[in-house]
């Protein structure tokens, strides 16, 4: 979505969701600025910039820019239902908002992983439900 993020994952090997989430925001912070920095065809490169420097700017914790707001909403999963439930509505996300028609064509989702076909990303794990 072009205003927020929606992310459904699991944590292996007893690491803290929480401390995956703050390392995922360090990393793409920095790789956003440096895209935007680098990037000679990006005509809102000062606006976003300078954005990003205000709202660091509100935080005691972050040092140069803030491209991620401090509070998530993370809601466990506690079922296979409830995985695929949320999975399905973050595939419906643009559908929803009117981005596109089909969920597999919105680029930045995995609904296209989900139809079998290859999306941007790879190795995206495709959760799957069976009946036994």
């Amino acid at each position: 979505m072009p205003s927020h993020v929606h992310l459904v994952f699991r944590s292996v090997n007893g690491q803290k969701p929480e401390l995956l989430i703050g390392n995922l925001k360090r990393f793409t912070s920095k790789a956003i600025v440096q895209a935007i920095k680098e990037n000679p065809t990006e005509g809102r490169k000062e606006f976003l910039l300078d954005f990003f420097l205000k709202e660091c700017s509100k935080s005691s914790n972050i040092k140069q820019y803030q491209c991620w707001r401090h509070d998530n909403k993370p809601i466990e999963l506690w079922s296979n239902k409830v995985i695929n439930q949320k999975i399905n509505y973050v595939h419906q996300n643009p559908v929803e908002a009117g981005l596109v028609f089909r969920a597999e064509d919105y680029r930045y989702s995995s609904a296209i992983d989900y139809s079998d076909e290859k999306g941007l990303l790879d190795d995206v794990v495709v959760f799957r439900m069976f009946d036994f």
